[in-house]
């Protein structure tokens, strides 16, 4: 299996850190893709327009939502 490079470097950050930390990493990551439901991850160092108009409605819902529950 060949990795990307972003692959590589998310291994390599990974081992840098302290077992329980590492854990909680690959139980977030495990969580996003359940989330994504297999879809597969598109990488880009750079965000579109509708990337980050995308990103704003989602977090300000994501916050008023918080709000009404009184997190």
């Amino acid at each position: 299996m060949v990795l990307s490079a972003n692959e590589e470097s998310l291994i390599k950050v990974v081992r840098m850190l302290p077992p329980g930390e590492a854990t909680k990493v690959l139980v977030w990551a495990q969580q996003l893709a359940d989330l994504g439901s297999g879809r597969p991850v598109e990488w880009s160092d750079s965000w579109s327009d509708d990337d980050l108009r995308d990103a704003t409605v989602a977090s300000l819902e994501r916050f008023e939502q918080q709000e009404r529950e009184g997190r």
